[in-house]
């Protein structure tokens, strides 16, 4: 999600206030001391379920990169403090990891919301800030040494609704007629506004445009007044109690249109995924893995191996396929970087980032100048042939089908939503 214009300026207060937290000059590093990198993770409220999946794969890759030698020849160690999914709990939790814990390195929690709030702590340090899973937060911050971890590609507010608009343009007869709705939070008005920008370009009709209050339990109100504006096509931009609240809804009133879905985060996650099992079938939504040939870069079978073996024992996402590995990836990048550089030194650590392409579990990644990806690979896949509730058939392809980006295609729109039995 991106972080609210209108409440950037509390935001930079709170950070710079968060900076008060005192403490002594750096003490120079020993050779065999560890390389300390701090972050804030939500441990706890409804972030928590991808935060702690992150913290997951991030003590795989620590435990990976310490077998090699560490970073410049030192041992990683990680520091990470509960911010119970509440925004306000970032920017002290990142002046006390720079401040009083003295982190090397810093790393963000996941999410936009979460992101954004420790902008300005990071900023007033100079700091390297390596993000996960935010969207568009450097919009405003505009900082050389920020880098994001999730394929948007460079105008992030696009990507969760582009692909999905443009296949909707793909069926036959073209759809006239389009509702857009979603939470009244930063991700979701981010999102709306980008898909606006290219409903116009389609020359689609807008005939429902509402935002809903983020404390919304009852979407059934929501889905009637959708159903009574009749639209070819609804999209929906949504966090997971959201996402799960309109798919059920929608299944309640009888929602028929011919197209359903959008940037609903939390359907890829399995514990929903297996909540709502064969309610998914025939929606497309915003996505960044699937379990399809298309997908298999070096590296990744290993990583989910040795995750999902891990899983139960952390009570975490069993299968794991939305963040953990971008997470590993977050990861592999800033120790590229560190081993490559030699030193921690902020400015050629971001230099380097800046100038390289890097090789990940998830693909290459190259940066654009605002710290994005240079090019988007957000997917839109379409939930099929889902069956029951049983875990194993979604780790493997044929209920994830990837409709978007082209180079990635390995399906087709098999059938609309309005189609489907359930």
């Amino acid at each position: 999600m991106q972080f609210d214009r209108r409440r950037l300026g509390s935001a930079l207060l709170a950070g710079l206030a968060a900076l008060a937290v005192a403490g002594l000059a750096p003490i120079p590093a020993r050779a065999a001391d560890p390389i300390k990198i701090g972050f804030s993770m939500s441990l706890t409220g409804g972030l928590s379920g991808g935060g702690k999946s992150v913290v997951l794969a991030f003590d795989i890759w620590k435990e990976d990169v310490n077998a090699k030698g560490g970073l410049n020849g030192r041992p990683v160690e990680l520091v990470y403090y509960d911010d119970q999914s509440m925004p306000a709990q970032v920017p002290g939790i990142y002046a006390k990891l720079l401040d009083v814990d003295k982190v090397d390195l810093v790393v963000s929690a996941y999410a936009t919301n979460q992101i954004a709030p420790a902008m300005p702590v990071v900023m007033q340090k100079n700091k390297v800030f390596m993000a996960l899973f935010g969207t568009g937060v450097n919009d405003n911050f505009k900082y050389d040494k920020y880098f994001q971890i999730l394929p948007n590609g460079r105008e992030t507010r696009l990507a969760p609704s582009l692909g999905f608009l443009e296949t909707a343009m793909t069926m036959e007869p073209k759809p006239q007629t389009i509702a857009l709705v979603g939470a009244d939070a930063e991700y979701a008005q981010t999102v709306l506004a980008g898909a606006r920008e290219t409903v116009q370009r389609l020359g689609l009709k807008v005939v429902y445009d509402r935002s809903y209050p983020p404390n919304t339990v009852d979407y059934t109100p929501i889905v009637r007044a959708i159903q009574a504006a009749n639209a070819d096509v609804v999209f929906v931009a949504s966090y997971p109690p959201d996402s799960v609240g309109m798919v059920r809804a929608a299944n309640e009133v009888g929602l028929k249109p011919r197209m359903f879905g959008g940037g609903m985060v939390g359907l890829a996650f399995t514990p929903i995924k297996q909540q709502l099992g064969p309610l998914l079938n025939g929606i497309i939504a915003y996505d960044v893995y699937a379990p399809e040939p298309t997908m298999k870069f070096p590296g990744i079978d290993d990583f989910l191996k040795r995750y999902q073996e891990r899983a139960p024992a952390a009570g975490v996402d069993p299968i794991g396929h939305f963040l953990p590995p971008y997470a590993y990836a977050e990861m592999q990048i800033l120790a590229q970087a560190v081993n490559a550089v030699g030193s921690l030194d902020h400015a050629k650590i971001a230099a380097y980032i800046h100038a390289t392409k890097f090789s990940t579990i998830v693909g290459d990644v190259k940066f654009a100048d605002n710290g994005e990806w240079e090019k988007s690979r957000a997917l839109f896949v379409q939930y099929q042939n889902i069956v029951g509730n049983d875990i194993a058939q979604f780790r493997k392809a044929g209920t994830q089908v990837i409709l978007y980006p082209p180079e990635y295609k390995s399906g087709k729109f098999m059938y609309p939503y309005s189609d489907i039995k359930r």
